[in-house]
């Protein structure tokens, strides 16, 4: 646990470091399949919403998912600086399917009253350490994919939220050096059955988070060195074209650097882990009366610099 004396200093050293990447050519990772291709590939989004570069056409040894790609480290890397610098062919996006940016990672991490104003909007205290929980891997669909209402739950609900994702195995990581250990950052949904999370399973979380479909991800994994700086991004969701959630990065309780550090001490980080750092005010459940999602909704998830992930109710 930090302590207030010890937190007031780590988050004065962290300020003072001025942000060490400064933004380039945006590098926006993705992966994505084409009826004229076998099986799923890596690409470059061509800008946020643009055509996608097939990376595996420019340079066939490379390897076909995202886990892989981060665990060959700078020399995969450096082979997608190429082929950004590169004038090379972009297949539209209306030809592609854009799966979520990571699949199958070895964990998918969540934080849970991370934001300020969330706090506030609950009436309960500003956590003093982070509150960890987690999906499984196999709630993660892709950025456009449908979520599914499960029979088993009357109460879902929608979450917005900053996904970080880890480029390099760590443990033990100090908040000065976590950094290094990103990889990039991507749109997160986390949505979430009330039911299932507040009365249910002994009020453990884990069940009401992770149904099938429950972690829509994408549309890219927008690489550190693209994005100017993650803790003040604009955040918002729309469910049917309304906006519910609208906040900032900078609401964070605790940022990036924290929270791989926090965690890293419980467990080893690999390459495409994500984690998803919390959501902002405005859910469901807290509303008066509460609303859920229902059949036919539209839920638009959208961050600064990053894109937006839209999801039908199904």
């Amino acid at each position: 646990m930090l302590f207030p004396a010890r937190r007031r200093l780590l988050t004065a050293l962290l300020q003072a470091q001025r942000w060490p990447f400064q933004p380039s050519r945006d590098m926006r990772l993705v992966q994505f399949q084409a009826p004229h291709l076998t099986g799923p590939h890596l690409g470059l989004e061509s800008g946020n919403g643009g055509g996608v570069i097939n990376l595996n056409a420019f340079d066939p040894t490379l390897p076909k998912t995202m886990v892989e790609f981060l665990e060959r480290g700078e020399s995969t890397l450096s082979v997608a600086r190429r082929a950004l610098a590169a004038q090379l062919p972009v297949l539209p996006r209306s030809e592609v399917t854009f799966l979520a940016p990571v699949t199958r990672p070895d964990k998918v991490v969540c934080v849970g009253m991370n934001y300020v104003d969330h706090c506030k909007e609950q009436n309960v205290p500003v956590p003093k350490e982070p509150i960890i929980f987690s999906k499984f891997a196999s709630s993660i669909v892709g950025p456009y994919d449908e979520v599914i209402l499960p029979p088993e739950s009357q109460e879902v609900d929608w979450e917005v939220e900053l996904a970080v994702v880890i480029g390099k195995k760590g443990k033990h990581i100090k908040a000065t050096d976590a950094m290094a250990y990103v990889a990039g950052f991507t749109v997160a949904h986390d949505v979430s059955a009330r039911d299932w999370q507040m009365r249910r399973n002994g009020r453990q979380w884990l069940l009401g988070k992770t149904f099938d479909t429950f972690c829509p991800l994408g549309p890219a994994l927008v690489t550190k060195d693209s994005v100017a700086d993650p803790h003040n991004l604009k955040i918002c969701c729309r469910v049917n074209g309304e906006v519910v959630q609208s906040s900032n990065t900078n609401q964070m309780v605790f940022k990036t650097e924290e929270l791989i550090a926090w965690v890293s001490q419980f467990v080893t980080l690999y390459p495409g882990d994500i984690i998803l750092t919390g959501t902002p005010p405005g859910v469901g459940v807290f509303r008066k009366p509460p609303v859920f999602l229902k059949k036919g909704d539209e839920v638009q998830c959208e961050i600064e610099e990053l894109g937006v992930i839209i999801n039908k109710v199904v």
